[in-house]
């Protein structure tokens, strides 16, 4: 329940030590899991003083013991080991001071870390973090190299010195942190961090050389295996051969085996590559002198066909071809005219024959009445018509003076 205060209303300083004291009574003890930072244990005191601290974040907490109770772990338990402690949180109201009263410390194994870390390992793979679809594609050259290792270290000196053993141009932006202990993991966190904020920086190596387990447990916290899946700048994990490997192997883009297999594989040696220029060269300056072989051997195969050697030939040819086919076409089309000319002749002489005209140069007339209509018959006559009289060279006018007779009549009269 909140305090009804005020600033008329105050409580002392005593009440307030003392509620928080009532409230941190009511958690009762505790199993905590952390590292020992400090230990103090003074002659002929009673009471071992230690710092308990969060191996992940910068939090610790004073925890104080009864010897006996720090005796049964004495031989395996001393200042960086992790330890199990259950433990009852207590309140110093005159100090206004927390702290935990153990009453039992138990020592975390090897087998109980790595199993801890295979847990972990499934735990953050079921997240997909250790997936080979997101993992980044190291430039071929990088520009700048971000280096996160510990200061002065052998691995720091095998990668800056084989890196500008195989390319001298290149360029480091190094963080030299904590590579083991409780200050380790907070640190190389937020080195990568910043590394992975500098726009310059191409490609980040975390590298140590190598370890026990302990040594190398920061490289498996779970802080650290997220800051590196949470980047956007590749990341090359080079922390020596051991036979388990730590986490952060696996969510890397890049695991190298040492520091120096690092410097390998994030710088390309000029040397070689040099040589694979040259190689290339060679290589294209062959292809094109083959293509160029070929084409040649082509051009002058296609210039010793015949047609290429004479090219007037295949005109020759089609002139005389022409030639004769305009000659055959004139004398098709001549007989065609003469039979023409023939049957036209031979139609001329049937109408000529035919022809009225032609009657009428045998002495032949043709009379007309008036109106133009044609005597047929004597009866078409009556005596005194007018008659046009038409002859083959031209017409005149005739009368008729006797009774038109008929050739039945003068069928009758000879009879």
């Amino acid at each position: 329940m909140a305090l009804n205060t005020s600033a008329d209303a105050p409580i002392p300083v005593g009440e307030v030590s003392r509620l928080i004291g009532g409230w941190i009574d009511r958690l009762g003890a505790v199993w905590v899991e952390g590292q020992i930072t400090q230990l103090s244990r003074r002659p002929g005191a009673g009471v071992v003083f230690m710092t308990l601290r969060d191996p992940s974040h910068d939090i610790s907490v004073s925890v104080t013991c009864y010897r006996q109770v720090f005796d049964a772990v004495a031989d395996v338990v001393s200042e960086g080991a992790r330890v199990v402690v259950r433990a009852k949180p207590e309140w110093y109201e005159r100090r206004g001071q927390l702290s935990l009263r153990a009453a039992e410390i138990k020592p975390v194994g090897v087998g109980e870390l790595l199993a801890r870390i295979e847990q972990l390992k499934k735990s953050l793979g079921a997240e997909g973090l250790f997936s080979p679809e997101r993992k980044k594609q190291l430039p071929f050259l990088p520009q700048l190299i971000g280096l996160v290792t510990g200061r002065a270290s052998a691995a720091e000196r095998d990668v800056l010195e084989n890196a500008r053993h195989r390319w001298p141009a290149v360029r480091f932006e190094v963080r030299n942190v904590p590579v083991q202990g409780i200050h380790a993991v907070p640190q190389v966190v937020q080195a990568v961090k910043d590394l992975d904020a500098h726009n310059e920086v191409d490609v980040i190596i975390v590298a140590r050389g190598g370890g026990s387990v302990e040594d190398l447990l920061p490289f498996s916290d779970e802080q650290l295996v997220r800051a590196v899946a949470s980047c956007r700048t590749p990341v090359v994990s080079a922390i020596g051969h051991e036979p388990d490997n730590p986490l952060l192997d696996h969510v890397a883009d890049l695991r190298a085996s040492t520091p120096t297999d690092a410097a390998k594989k994030v710088v390309p040696d000029v040397g070689e590559e040099y040589e694979r220029v040259q190689w290339l060269r060679d290589r294209a300056r062959r292809s094109m002198d083959g293509f160029l072989e070929r084409e040649a051997r082509g051009l002058a195969h296609a210039l010793a066909r015949p047609c290429m050697e004479h090219p007037h030939r295949m005109v020759e040819e089609r002139e005389e071809q022409v030639a004769a086919l305009v000659d055959r076409s004139r004398r098709t089309l001549g007989h065609l005219l003469d039979r023409a000319g023939s049957e036209l002749t031979h139609t001329h002489a049937r109408v000529v024959a035919l022809s009225p005209a032609a009657t009428l140069q045998r002495g032949y007339a043709v009379l007309q009445k008036p109106d133009g209509s044609v005597v047929r018959a004597p009866g078409d006559v009556d005596t005194g018509d007018e008659l046009k009289a038409r002859v083959a060279e031209g017409d005149f006018t005739v009368r008729a003076v006797a009774a038109a007779r008929t050739a039945q009549s003068d069928d009758k009269d000879e009879n």
